[in-house]
């Protein structure tokens, strides 16, 4: 299969015919085989009937139903379990994002070699308070953190390889830092194509201050993560002893001045000095801990079950 769209709804009833109608449109104007896998995150609208009508016309359509909202994280990363085509492509339901730009996506792919591209609205209609400027913030930190010399990383409008989507897991708000997941996994060959953006048709937004700070907090994760998650008593064993032996040293200069520079002065519990060294040897002793305890759970923790699928299309 050369294709495979994957389309993450909420509440999204009213611009799926004209999404599934454009894609299609493209799809069949480049003889491409292909399949698009709407996974309805839990929508209290008609989105999943819409889904089951599309899907039975056009047995290309397939579909995921969450049983509640979990996020657009989870949606991609079960959508991105299902898909089968050489080239997958992620875009949001909402009309933001133009078909068009599919097959040149997938030449990126396919013909030039590329692990994954990302989508630049380069030109945005959202608003500039709500919207731009997070963003804009957002894409200077991910830059900075990551190395990656993206504009837009919260794009929806992506294009991977298929080993890419298989190869990363997408969790809490990290579905707008998939590169840098890439990346870290070890796929080198990611650039950018300026995409069309298109202002909003139907429905609301679904951006607001909650993912503005979860997406910071997130970008912090996987900067920790990349660094030590593998290895978390490589940070944790060297804080806690570098505290740990400053603060047994200085434990060590006070017993010394007490027998033999200052003997008849005040006793090492009456002076604050012996309190700090005794605090930052157990805060060492603490960090020390807490990187032997991440590396027993690094090695013991299991799959969590992390959303319930409650219908399927197709699949």
């Amino acid at each position: 299969m050369d294709i495979s769209v994957v389309i993450p709804l909420l509440n999204e009833d009213e611009s799926l015919n004209e999404l599934y109608d454009w894609i299609a449109k493209v799809m069949q104007s480049n003889r491409y085989s292909y399949e698009i896998l709407f996974i309805d995150d839990g929508s209290t609208d008609n989105s999943w009937k819409v889904i089951e009508s599309l899907s039975e016309k056009d047995a290309n359509v397939k579909g995921i139903r969450f049983q509640k909202n979990y996020g657009k994280s989870q949606a991609l990363n079960a959508g991105f379990k299902k898909v089968k085509g050489d080239v997958v492509i992620t875009m949001d339901a909402d009309l933001q994002d133009s078909p068009d730009e599919i097959p040149e996506l997938y030449n990126l792919i396919k013909k030039d070699g590329f692990d994954l591209i990302s989508g630049w609205k380069k030109k945005r209609y959202d608003s500039k308070i709500r919207k731009n400027i997070p963003s804009k913030l957002f894409n200077a930190a991910a830059r900075k953190t990551s190395g990656l010399k993206l504009h837009d990383f919260n794009c929806g409008l992506k294009a991977y390889k298929n080993e890419v989507i298989k190869s990363v897991d997408v969790r809490g708000e990290m579905h707008r830092y998939i590169p840098v997941l890439a990346k870290n996994a070890g796929f080198n060959k990611i650039d950018e194509k300026i995409v069309a953006h298109q202002a909003r048709k139907y429905g609301v937004t679904k951006f607001g201050i909650d993912r503005f700070i979860n997406g910071f907090l997130d970008l912090i994760t996987i900067w920790f993560l990349s660094k030590f998650g593998k290895r978390p008593m490589h940070l944790f064993g060297l804080l806690g002893t570098v505290m740990f032996v400053i603060g047994f040293l200085f434990a060590i200069y006070l017993g010394i001045d007490k027998l033999f520079f200052n003997p008849s002065g005040r006793l090492i519990t009456e002076r604050p000095h012996f309190y700090i060294s005794l605090i930052t040897m157990v805060i060492g002793t603490q960090f020390f801990l807490a990187g032997f305890l991440g590396e027993i759970i690094l090695r013991t923790k299991s799959k969590e079950k992390r959303y319930s699928i409650s219908k399927k299309i197709n699949l």
